[in-house]
């Protein structure tokens, strides 16, 4: 490292607006990376969630993938984290089947590990992968507002950024200024909705999921006992996806093109989960068994009805001078590609990285653009091949499943 390289930022103050996987990423990574000859900066992160409340909450399976140097095990790699997480995970070999609706294999794809990863996924419960990184950020020099959410931001007259914060359950607001101010609040970001008021609406792609977590004492049914899958209807453009965890649990979703609906999460009423596993297994008519017994098995504390949206990432201009947007703070993916947590721990760790390794805050910046935003593009792009792919009817079907077909042909070479 050069040294005079991070001296832009050394002895001065960051704020971490949001205790998120790449806010957490990104405070781990700077202590790790930052040049002990140099003062290091006062980092101070404000969470809107009491501790245990951030950790516990959303209890969903997160798929860490580690098929490119693009990806989140790179990062637990880098962190030193793969020790701790292995424990809570199951290690995966990353393959993603496409089934029909009366379970023939129609194609798959196959990743292979990164460099000498253990496995191309790596498959944890968000609560787990959470608890392990906060404890980890814990041990650095990080100082810790949780509780205490972001209500606005500015740019003063000065150069700094001032952050209006609310403590105490509310009772007292308090303001912060800072010389780097890094949002990580999520796709509602308070942060981005002070700079970037026009640019908060996220777009409806036209299909919504429902679904949810079910568990099965008896172990998961096969095909779908060990790797991710898409079952595909024969043209009615229906789809439901399956996440499988360990030897018992599975998240499914099962999609199609509707008008956009409100988003609900678990738990539901006993009503509410009847009404929900009614419309799944009617619109999903055409899917065979495990289908109906995992659809019955879905625990009521994790249903959810899912409008799919998402936002493009945006580059960092004049205007922003001063605050980086990381995450979903920044982009938000739509939920058919199950990466948001790895892009986040990119973006967590690259900035750290390009701030250790630039001598300005607008190389830093334009550095981590770089990275970051053709990242965000690709998965996009794919996002929504595969949406066009899952969710395919008429001649769009019958191609795909001819394409299919010669896949299966030419893969048994």
């Amino acid at each position: 490292m050069e040294p005079n390289t991070g001296q832009f930022i050394a002895g001065k103050r960051i704020i971490v607006a949001g205790a998120s996987f790449a806010g957490l990423a990104f405070v781990t990574a700077l202590e790790q990376l930052w040049n002990s000859s140099l003062d290091r900066p006062e980092v101070v992160v404000f969470e809107q969630h009491q501790r245990e409340e951030s950790i516990q909450k959303d209890p969903y399976v997160l798929c860490i993938n580690g098929g490119s140097q693009n990806e989140g095990l790179v990062v637990l790699q880098q962190l030193d984290l793969l020790d701790d997480i292995r424990p809570h995970s199951t290690l995966n070999s990353g393959d993603i089947r496409v089934w029909s609706g009366d379970w023939k294999q129609l194609s798959s794809i196959n990743p292979k590990p990164y460099g000498n990863l253990p496995a191309a996924t790596m498959r944890i419960s968000r609560q787990d992968l959470k608890r392990i990184l906060v404890e980890k950020a814990e041990k650095t020099k990080t100082i810790w507002k949780w509780g205490s959410p972001c209500l606005a931001a500015e740019r003063l007259p000065n150069g700094k950024i001032r952050v209006k914060i609310s403590t105490e359950e509310g009772s007292q607001i308090s303001t912060h200024d800072c010389d780097l101010l890094v949002a990580a609040d999520g796709a509602n970001s308070i942060i981005r909705a002070s700079f970037r008021p026009n640019d908060m609406k996220l777009q409806y792609t036209g299909l919504t999921q429902i679904g949810g977590i079910s568990r099965l004492p008896n172990g998961l049914p096969h095909p779908i006992h060990e790797d991710y899958g898409l079952q595909m209807s024969s043209g009615e453009g229906i789809c439901c996806i399956y996440n499988p965890f360990g030897c018992e649990t599975i998240g499914w979703a099962l999609s199609w093109r509707q008008p956009e609906r409100e988003v609900k999460s678990g738990p539901f009423t006993q009503e509410e989960l009847a009404a929900l596993k009614e419309e799944a297994l009617k619109t999903g008519s055409m899917f065979q068994e495990p289908f109906k017994t995992i659809v019955e098995a879905t625990d009521p504390q994790t249903p959810f009805i899912r409008p799919a949206k998402e936002k493009t990432a945006f580059a960092h201009d004049s205007s922003l001078k001063g605050a980086v947007f990381i995450g979903d703070a920044n982009h938000v993916l739509s939920p058919y590609e199950f990466v948001g947590a790895n892009l986040a721990l990119k973006d967590g760790w690259d900035l750290a990285e390009q701030i250790c390794c630039n001598t300005s805050m607008e190389t830093t910046v334009a550095a981590y653009d770089k990275l970051s935003i053709p990242r965000f593009e690709d998965v996009y792009n794919f996002s929504h091949t595969r949406i066009g792919f899952g969710h395919s009817t008429g001649l769009k079907w019958t191609f795909y499943k001819h394409g299919m077909a010669v896949q299966r042909v030419f893969g048994k070479k």
